[in-house]
């Protein structure tokens, strides 16, 4: 259930990104984001009875995955979407699971079953189908492609680091906690870089994409992903969410207008194949340390 929910609201999220970045700039859209978005998970967990205390033990691998994970993929991915199509953004963010493969390999010693491999083949060969017909168009716009790439990767070693660091407090604290100081940074980029009518005139359509981002893809997804990483092997969470950039492409062509042809649907076929794939090597392996 956790997994279907992140499909669908990260990958509505690109075009509902893509709506708002339009009408506000980058460093002030993901400022309110993250601190909206952290301030909410606290908010969660303290009405849960929590308390909001980090740990000594948790303070450095806070940080560490927080400016990786929060900092580096948010500024990256906010930039990439604005110099690309919201469908060809997300096809390419999604390259992160080959990544967070080989860093789980060498950091967790997880073993990689052969029916993952075969869900990684199957996956992207279903991306390259998506990508394909537009690498023209990226290849006009390498800066968002290689901001994109950026991205992904540091959206993979912020999964294998969630999972290798030992935490001493509950997700949700986790979570929020990673959002507040992973964007410290960006507040602080925010009030340098752009002026303060960032925000001024900006229409109902951008609001409302802007709520939705902040209440479902920032508050309820990082804490939906950190329980999947906690559930599943590393590498499992992470070709698991090889059906997100699927329902990215095929929303943003129904609330962007960006086309979709027969390429999009072979694709999607095997990327849900190779979700079926993935599934076969759920169990979780041993991590040796």
């Amino acid at each position: 259930m956790l997994l279907a929910l992140l499909s669908l609201f990260w990958g509505l999220a690109w075009p509902a990104m893509k709506i708002v970045l339009g009408e506000i700039r980058p460093w002030t859209f993901r400022a309110i984001c993250l601190a909206a978005g952290g301030a909410g998970l606290l908010a969660l967990a303290r009405v849960g009875g929590a308390a909001l205390r980090v740990p000594a033990g948790d303070l450095t691998p806070l940080i560490i995955t927080s400016l990786i994970n929060i900092t580096g993929w948010h500024i990256l991915s906010a930039y990439g979407l604005t110099l690309l199509h919201a469908g060809r953004a997300v096809i390419i963010a999604y390259t992160m699971p080959l990544w967070a493969i080989l860093l789980s390999r060498l950091l967790l010693k997880e073993h990689i079953t052969s029916a993952r491999w075969w869900a990684l083949g199957v996956g992207w060969t279903g991306l390259a189908l998506l990508l394909g017909p537009d690498m023209q168009a990226v290849g006009a716009a390498p800066l968002g492609a290689l901001m994109m790439l950026g991205a992904a990767a540091c959206w993979a070693a912020g999964t294998v680091l969630v999972k290798f660091f030992k935490w001493h407090m509950p997700g949700t604290l986790v979570m929020g906690w990673q959002l507040l100081i992973g964007g410290i940074p960006i507040v602080v980029g925010a009030i340098l870089i752009d002026p303060v009518t960032a925000i001024a005139a900006v229409s109902w359509k951008a609001i409302a994409a802007l709520m939705f981002v902040v209440a479902l893809p920032t508050i309820f997804c990082h804490w939906a992903f950190f329980m999947v990483v906690q559930i599943f092997p590393a590498n499992v969470a992470a070709l698991s969410t090889l059906g997100i950039p699927v329902i990215g492409v095929f929303s943003s062509a129904l609330i962007l207008g960006e086309p979709v042809t027969a390429t999009e649907l072979v694709a999607l076929f095997l990327v849900v194949l190779s979700l079926g794939l993935t599934s076969l090597g759920s169990r979780r392996t041993d991590r040796k340390l």
